[in-house]
C-alpha cells in the first residue's frame, strides 16, 4: 500500500510539475532509511538495561548531489563516539568503501562518495593549486574529485611507505617536481639521498638541489652542515625574538631533506640522531624531512622520529602489521597502484596519487637544469662563519 501511494504521488507530481522535488524527497528518504538500518545492525544505539527502548542516532541533515551524499546525525548521550569509527565497516557494507566519517562528542558527519576514486590519472602541474600553501605538498585526487595538497610548514615531516609497484616512487617525484616548479631556488633547497641509486637521478644538477647522495659517507658531512644551519637559525630566532623563521622579513630558504630507503641508514646512529633532531625542532627553523621506504621497520619507526612524522602516506603493504607500523591501518587492503591511506595527524583519507614517469619529470624539470661546471661544491666543514644558505631579498620573499 505504501509503495502504491508513493507511486501515485510521483505520477501525480509529474502532472502538476513537481516531480523533481518529489523524486529528491524519495531519494533522501531511501538513503536515510539505509543509514538507520546500518545504525541498527551495527548496534550503534543506546539500550538501557531496564528498558527495551533503543535510543538511536537522529539524522539531523541530509544533502545529496551527484558526487556526494552527506548525513549529519546526533550521537546519543551515553554512546562512545569511537564506536562509530570501529563499526565504520558496517556503513561501508550499506553504502560503499568510499566513505569519510568524522565524529565529535555529540554528532557525526558521514560523507558517501558514489563515484569513488579514479584508478589512475596523470600528473599535471597546472591542475595543482600551489598558491594557498607556503610549502605545498601534492598528494593526489581525493574522494571529492579534487587535487589534495597540504602545507608542510603547518604539517611538518612526511613518511612514505609501500611495496614495490605501489606508487611510492611516483608520489616522491610528484612532490619534488611540484616544489621545484612552484618555488624559486632561493625559497627552497633540496638535499636528496638515494640509498639504492635508483630514484633521484632525475633531480641531479638542478638549481634547487644541493646534491644527490648515495651513501652514509656522502650524506654525513651534508647533515653536519644542516645541523650547523639549524644552530644558526635558532640564534636568528633568538635575535629577532620570534618563534619561526616565517616571522623574519628576510628569512632563509626552507630546507627539505629527502631520503629514499632510509631503513638502510638505521645502523648509522650519528645520522639517525640528526634526522631525529630535525624531526623535533625543524619546523620552526624551516627544515623538513621526507623519508620513504619499501617495508617499514619497527625498530626505526619507534620513538621520537615516528611521533614527529606528522604526515604518513601508506601505500599497499604486505599485511596489517606493516600498516600498523606505518600508522595507516587498512593499507594492506589497497589493491590499486597509486592508492594510499593519507594520515595527517589523526585524520585519515583515501587518495589516488598521480602517475609521473621519470622521463616526463625530466622534461618538466629541464628548465631548472644547470651544467656541472656551474654546480657550487659543498662548503668545507670548517667554513662555519659563512652564511651557509643565505637569506631572501625583499623581492624574493
Amino acid at each position: 500500500m505504501i509503495i502504491e501511494m508513493a507511486w501515485a504521488t510521483f505520477i501525480g507530481s509529474i502532472v502538476y510539475g513537481s516531480a523533481p522535488y518529489v523524486y529528491e524527497g524519495m531519494r533522501k528518504s531511501a538513503q536515510k532509511s539505509k543509514l538507520r538500518k546500518a545504525f541498527l545492525n551495527g548496534e550503534l544505539y543506546l539500550k538501557r538495561k531496564d528498558e527495551k527502548v533503543k535510543i538511536k542516532p537522529n539524522i539531523l541533515k541530509t544533502r545529496i548531489t551527484d558526487d556526494k551524499m552527506t548525513f549529519v546525525f546526533s550521537i546519543p548521550k551515553g554512546v562512545n563516539p569511537d564506536r562509530f569509527i570501529e563499526k565504520s565497516y558496517v556503513l561501508k557494507q550499506y553504502f560503499n568503501d568510499y566513505i569519510d566519517l568524522k565524529v565529535e562528542s555529540k554528532r557525526g558527519i558521514l560523507n558517501v562518495y558514489p563515484k569513488g576514486l579514479p584508478k589512475e590519472f596523470t600528473y599535471k602541474f597546472e591542475d595543482i593549486d600551489t598558491t594557498k600553501h607556503k610549502l605545498p605538498i601534492v598528494c593526489g585526487m581525493n574522494l571529492a574529485g579534487k587535487m589534495f595538497t597540504y602545507d608542510m610548514v603547518t604539517h611538518p615531516h612526511l613518511l612514505i611507505a609501500g611495496e614495490t609497484g605501489s606508487g611510492k616512487s611516483s608520489i616522491v617525484r610528484s612532490i619534488l617536481t611540484t616544489v621545484i616548479k612552484s618555488r624559486s631556488p632561493k625559497q627552497v633547497r633540496l638535499i636528496l639521498a638515494d640509498m639504492k641509486r635508483s630514484e633521484f637521478f632525475t633531480f641531479k644538477n638542478l638549481e634547487h638541489v644541493e646534491g644527490v647522495y648515495h651513501s652514509a659517507e656522502e650524506l654525513r658531512p651534508v647533515l653536519a652542515k644542516v645541523k650547523r644551519e639549524m644552530i644558526k637559525r635558532g640564534n636568528l630566532l633568538d635575535e629577532h625574538e620570534v618563534t619561526s623563521i616565517d616571522e623574519i622579513d628576510k628569512k632563509p630558504p626552507y630546507l627539505i631533506v629527502c631520503i629514499d630507503e632510509v631503513v638502510l641508514l638505521k645502523k648509522e646512529t650519528d645520522i639517525m640522531d640528526v634526522l631525529e633532531e630535525i624531526s623535533s625542532i625543524g619546523r620552526s627553523l624551516g627544515v623538513f624531512l621526507i623519508l620513504s621506504m619499501q617495508r617499514p621497520d619497527s625498530n626505526l619507526l619507534d620513538g621520537k622520529l615516528k611521533v614527529n612524522l606528522t604526515v604518513r602516506m601508506g601505500f599497499k603493504t604486505a599485511d596489517a602489521i606493516n600498516s600498523k607500523i606505518i600508522g595507516t591501518p587498512g593499507a594492506e587492503k589497497l589493491e590499486t597502484p597509486g592508492r594510499m591511506i593519507l594520515r595527517i595527524n589523526s585524520d585519515y583519507q583515501q587518495i589516488q596519487a598521480p602517475w609521473l614517469a621519470a622521463d616526463k619529470a625530466r622534461k618538466l624539470l629541464s628548465p631548472y637544469k644547470q651544467s656541472t661546471s656551474n654546480v657550487v661544491p659543498l662548503r668545507k666543514e670548517t667554513d662555519t662563519k659563512e652564511d651557509i644558505w643565505g637569506v631572501l631579498t625583499d623581492d624574493e620573499t
